[in-house]
Order: C-alpha cells, then sequence, then structure tokens
C-alpha cells in the first residue's frame, strides 16, 4: 500500500510532483502531523448493526495507514481529535453493560495505547456518558489529552478567575531529523478545542460542573501563551466544523475563525463527520484545495469512524538562533477504501495487533446486540424516509408517545395534546448506499433498537405553541432543493448538505411539505426567506392548527437543548427530563407490546410540484424490493456512489 501522493519524497528534501500537480517547497526539516477524528468507537472494521464485517470503518484499518505513514517519514506525530468513547454499540456496551472502573483500561485506550499517540483532543461526544465515566476512560491513555474552552463551574459568576477542567495545551519536545540526518529540537505546541454546545446537549451531566467558552476567544488567549513559553511551532486540534457564518461568538464551527488567529501553523479539525481537503469546501474564500490550506494554514479533517487519517506535511527551516518557520504545507485526508459502483473497495487490511487488543470486548459487544426485545410482524427500513412517512420514525414517535404519556400522568401537563418528533438517522448520504435501516419480520434484537435510534440521547418534552411547532418542521424542511415546477430538466429533491438526522418529522399532526418553495431557514437556524412557508395544511385533530394552542412534544436532550439550531429549541421550553434514554423507552416499549407491526401512518407527505416532470431522489439498492416503496416512484438507473435513483411522480 503507498499513499496517493509520493509522500515519502517530502522528508528527503526533495521537490517531487503530486496528484494535484503542486509541489513541497525544499525544506530542510518536514515534519508529518496525523489526525484520526470522530472514530466514535469504530474499533473493529465491523458492522454491529448488521452483524457483518465492514471495509468502511475501523479504528483498526487506520492503524495499517499510521504505520505506512510513519514509515514514509523520519518526522511525525499522532493526535486524536475526539468523540472515541461514544458512537456505537461497543461503546454503549463499555457504558452501559460492561461499566468501567477507574484503573481499568476501556478497549479504545487498549488500541490506541497500542498507536503511540502524542495527544488528545476533547470531542462533544465524550460527555455522553457523564464526567466520571470520562475521567476513568481518559486515565487509561498513555498519552495527553488537552481542551482550552472548558472551565470548572466555580458558580462566582466571575470569568476571570476561572480554571481549565482539563490541561489547555501540551508543549511536546522532540528532536526532527534534518536530510543529513542531524537532529534538531523543536518544541511543538498543541491545543485542544471542543463545540462550547455541550452544556445544551449534556446539560444533566454537565451543568453544576464545567462550564465552556469561544473557541477563538480561547485560542487568542492561550497562543500567544504557548509562544512565549517556548512552542516553535502551533497545531490547533479543534472538534469543530468550517462554517463562514456571521461571527458572533460561541460558534460550534469555528474552524474559518480559528484559522485568522496569529500564531496557529496547522489546524486539524473535526466533529462535522466530512473530508477537507474536498470539493465539499470549494466555494469558501481563502480555502486552498490544492495544498489544503484555510487562510494560508494548513488543516485537515478527515472524516468519521476511521474512514480516513489526516495528513498535513509542514515544510520547517531552523535559523541559526534555533527558531523555526513553516515554509510550506501539504494537507491529505488519506481514506481506508474507495467506491467502485456498488462495491466497496478496501485500501488497506485491519491491524491485526489492534483487533487482538480489544477481540474480548468486541466479541461481547456483539453477543450483547444478538438479545432480543421483542418480534415485529413487517419488515422495518428507512429506504425511503426522506421523500415519504416511514415505519423506522413511526416506531420511534409511538414509543415517545407511550412513554411520556406516563410520565405527564397526574401533572399539571396531563391532558394537553402530546406530539412525538423523529428523524431518520440512518439514511444514506456520507454513510453510502449501505448506510439505512433493514430490519426483517421476525425477532427484535438490541442490535435492531439500535439501528433505529443511533444515538445515546435521553427524552426530552417541550412546551411549545402552534406556531413553534410550524417553525420546528419549517426548520426540518430544510432537507429539500427547491425544485422549479416549471422546469423539465432533472432536479433533485434532496439538500445534501441537511443532515438527515435534523429532518424531525412531528407525528399527532399532519402536513404537507411544498419543496416549490424556498426554504424559511439554513442550516445555522437563521430566517433566510421570511416570507416563506414551506408547511402547508398543518391540522391537528382533522383542523387547521391553532397557533396559540399548547402542545407537549417529545423529544430527546440533543433537540430540546438547542442541537441543530432549531427555531424555540434552546432549553428554555423543557418540561419534562427524564432519565431513560430513547432507545431504552424504545425497546421497553417493544417488549411491553411482544409483537409490533410498524407502519407509517402516513401524517406528512410531499406536496405537488407543478410540472416538474424530473424531480429525482438516491436510496439504497434494496429499496426496490421494500413492502413499503411508496406507489409514485421509478427506478431510472444506479449512481456512480452504488445508490439506486429513482423519480417522483404526482398525479396531476
Amino acid at each position: 500500500m503507498t499513499f496517493y501522493r509520493p509522500l515519502a519524497s517530502v522528508f528527503i528534501g526533495l521537490s517531487v510532483s503530486l496528484m494535484a500537480g503542486t509541489a513541497l517547497a525544499d525544506s530542510s526539516v518536514s515534519l508529518r502531523i496525523l489526525e484520526t477524528t470522530d472514530i466514535h468507537s469504530h474499533l473493529v472494521n465491523y458492522d454491529y448493526y448488521r452483524d457483518a464485517a465492514s471495509q468502511t470503518v475501523g479504528l483498526a484499518k487506520d492503524a495499517t495507514l499510521i504505520k505506512k505513514a510513519r514509515d514514509e517519514a523520519d518526522n511525525a506525530i499522532l493526535i486524536d481529535n475526539g468523540d472515541l468513547i461514544q458512537g456505537n454499540p461497543l461503546g454503549d456496551y463499555m457504558a452501559k453493560r460492561h461499566g468501567l472502573k477507574k484503573g481499568e483500561i476501556h478497549p479504545v485506550y487498549k488500541a490506541m495505547n497500542l498507536m503511540d499517540y502524542d495527544v488528545g483532543n476533547i470531542g462533544n461526544h465524550e460527555f455522553n456518558y457523564g464526567l466520571e465515566f470520562l475521567g476513568n476512560a481518559i486515565g487509561g491513555a498513555n498519552f495527553p489529552y488537552v481542551n482550552a474552552n472548558i472551565f470548572i463551574d466555580d458558580g462566582d459568576n466571575n470569568p476571570d478567575n476561572d480554571k481549565p477542567y482539563f490541561t489547555p495545551y501540551q508543549l511536546l519536545k522532540r528532536d526532527l531529523v534534518d536530510k543529513d540526518g542531524k537532529k534538531h529540537p523543536i518544541t511543538i505546541g498543541v491545543i485542544g478545542f471542543a463545540p462550547p454546545q455541550i452544556m445544551q446537549w449534556d446539560k444533566a451531566n454537565l451543568e453544576g460542573h464545567v462550564v465552556t467558552k469561544d473557541i477563538v476567544d480561547m485560542a487568542e488567549k492561550y497562543v500567544p501563551e504557548m509562544r512565549e513559553k517556548g512552542a516553535d511551532i502551533v497545531v490547533a486540534v479543534a472538534h469543530s466544523g468550517l462554517s463562514t457564518q456571521t461571527r458572533h461568538g460561541m460558534e460550534e464551527n469555528a474552524t474559518y475563525y480559528l484559522s485568522k488567529v496569529k500564531g496557529i501553523d496547522a489546524i486539524l479539525f473535526g466533529h462535522a463527520h466530512t473530508v477537507f481537503p474536498s470539493e465539499t469546501f470549494a466555494d469558501i474564500d481563502g480555502v486552498d484545495l490544492t495544498k489544503g490550506t484555510i487562510n494560508g494554514v494548513a488543516a485537515v479533517m478527515p472524516g468519521f469512524w476511521g474512514s480516513h487519517v489526516g495528513v498535513i506535511d509542514l515544510g520547517l527551516s531552523v535559523k541559526d538562533d534555533g527558531t523555526w518557520d513553516v515554509t510550506d504545507s501539504l494537507s491529505e485526508a488519506e481514506p481506508i477504501y474507495h467506491r467502485e459502483g456498488r462495491d466497496v473497495v478496501p485500501l488497506v487490511d485491519a491491524d491485526p495487533e489492534i483487533l487482538k487488543a480489544v477481540k474480548t470486548e468486541h466479541e461481547a459487544t456483539i453477543e450483547y446486540m444478538r438479545e432480543g426485545v421483542g418480534t415485529t410482524e413487517s419488515s422495518i427500513n428507512s429506504f425511503f424516509a426522506l421523500v415519504a412517512d416511514d415505519p423506522s420514525i413511526q416506531i420511534v414517535t409511538n414509543a415517545q408517545t407511550w412513554y411520556l404519556k406516563k410520565i405527564l400522568a397526574g401533572t399539571e401537563y396531563d391532558g394537553l395534546p402530546i406530539l412525538s418528533a423523529g428523524a431518520p438517522f440512518k439514511a444514506g448520504g456520507r454513510g453510502g448506499p449501505e448506510y439505512y435501516t433493514d430490519i426483517p419480520a421476525g425477532k427484535i434484537a438490541l442490535k435492531n433498537v439500535a439501528d433505529l435510534y443511533v444515538y445515546p440521547n435521553t427524552v426530552r418534552a417541550v412546551l411549545l405553541t402552534g406556531d413553534q411547532v410550524r417553525e420546528w418542521l419549517e426548520m426540518s424542511a430544510g432537507q429539500f432543493n427547491r425544485i422549479d415546477p416549471n422546469s423539465s430538466a432533472e432536479q433533485m429533491l434532496i439538500n445534501e448538505d441537511f443532515p438527515t438526522y435534523n429532518f424531525d418529522v412531528i407525528d399527532g399532526v399532519t402536513y404537507e411539505i411544498d419543496v416549490t418553495q424556498p426554504a424559511r431557514y439554513n442550516r445555522e437556524g437563521e430566517v433566510v426567506n421570511k416570507d416563506s412557508h414551506r408547511i402547508a395544511n398543518l391540522k391537528f385533530d382533522g383542523k387547521p392548527i391553532d397557533g396559540a394552542q399548547k402542545f407537549v412534544v417529545a423529544t430527546n436532550n440533543y433537540r430540546a437543548g438547542g442541537g441543530g439550531h432549531f427555531p424555540g429549541l434552546d432549553g428554555s421550553t423543557i418540561i419534562v427530563e427524564a432519565p431513560d434514554e430513547n432507545r431504552t423507552v424504545l425497546a421497553n416499549y417493544i417488549m411491553d407490546e411482544k409483537t409490533i407491526d410498524p407502519k407509517a401512518d402516513g401524517n406528512w407527505h410531499l406536496a405537488p410540484v407543478g410540472n416538474a416532470s424530473k424531480v429525482t431522489f438516491v436510496t439504497s439498492p434494496k429499496a426496490s424490493n421494500a413492502a413499503n416503496a411508496p406507489s409514485n416512484i421509478s427506478f431510472i438507473g444506479e449512481t456512480d456512489e452504488g445508490f439506486a435513483q429513482y423519480v417522483l411522480t404526482w398525479t396531476k
């Protein structure tokens, strides 16, 4: 296996041609910075939901890439950017079934300690299981952790004396070898950041214990201090995506503005589950996709679940006084697989040493996920969740309503109408044509419950007006591109930049979505078309919804606390903070029912689109055999990525 570009040549100071047709300038010394991010407990190349091997995930595969990258370089450091201990059934097994005592080594760190990481950063999902579990977990790491924007909540309301909860940065003393074999001492500063929104997303675990501050503000505070204490170069590790949204402070996706902080030489970022450099970011001012820079700063974001390893090569020069300059850089996200139509072609094998290290927990997770909870009379899939009401969401919203009725009984809210919100967590997109829920009729096991509800969210109920329910749905309708009703050209229905986990369906009301209208909200929850309304014929109990009427809406802690930037959902409307996870509620509902038949109730649909005659969407190749396929779709072919493409029609 070799990298797509001849990176090894960089480290003997040669000027070489790269895939993109550029070269790293001659440098006396080079440093390779390697990044993993958003592993989400995907240690083994295995899909616990399908109960089968996977070629698209796994830190064990990253380990093989990393060994190769190190072999090519005289000087390299390895950094992880967080979201490690949560995100798939192995993470849940360790937190919920096995538990983790102080001094016990989490399988994540059994693997990572073998890989010789230099530094780790904290991600937002690290807090999903609470601070005690997090402390026990990272206590098993043989490498230090950094975070510069999470502080101890001392309760005095004086931000000037706040003390960091974690170590804000590390100063790594290293000797770099030049092209002649001579060693040069260098101090590499590494500083980390997490989204400030953890205080909303994990309020129950964090309130009263920590507070968060703005990422860019803390960079401006600490980077000069790092330089004063001897950092020759500074690497910022931001668990934060890339957005050019106008800066107001406390941004979730702050990487663009972080790149403008003086003194930062390289940025490793993540959180957004995308790849940088890639064409996704081609239209952003200041981005150079050929070199992989943002406003001139080397940067990389290597996907998610181990799909890529981030590589930044810095060309360095050392002066006579021992100070350093960055003379050039190249960045690349190296993949563990590529697609040829429907086929996934692995580019590397899993590292057997990593597989051996986590074998016990991996096998225990498989057995855990095979435990049965009930039976379904119908198959459940998410193949059409973005174009029609869907059984994989219906079963979740039914369970949440069932649970909330019991919670509210005898309270001041007893008797208010209960609505229930759910979203398709697995609906293709960046996850590929295999990333759909697909449960056959018959036994339902825990792996199927986790497949229906991927995240370890906890149940919340919010008290909203009818008008607020409408705005919630308007935000969800950003899932769709605007369709020109007078065009006969092909028009893609789904906005691929809109995460499917933000496409909330609200059961208990009926409505249409008119995609010929522009989206009312952008992805950041800002009103961009104030006179536009995509939600039409919104009704409750068969009548137009009363904008002032009160509704209790079942949802999760992420959404109720502001996750996704939904209007009216900032934590202030929460009336129930339940202790149970949504998927625990789902499992208990199925066990209580024993046998379910989760057909969608058809409470929403897409409104007709005029004379638009070729509105298309893509889904799983398995969709053609699905019993719940809408009657108004026709197969038109397969995409290069292996998705099945369909055209939608409407009755005139």
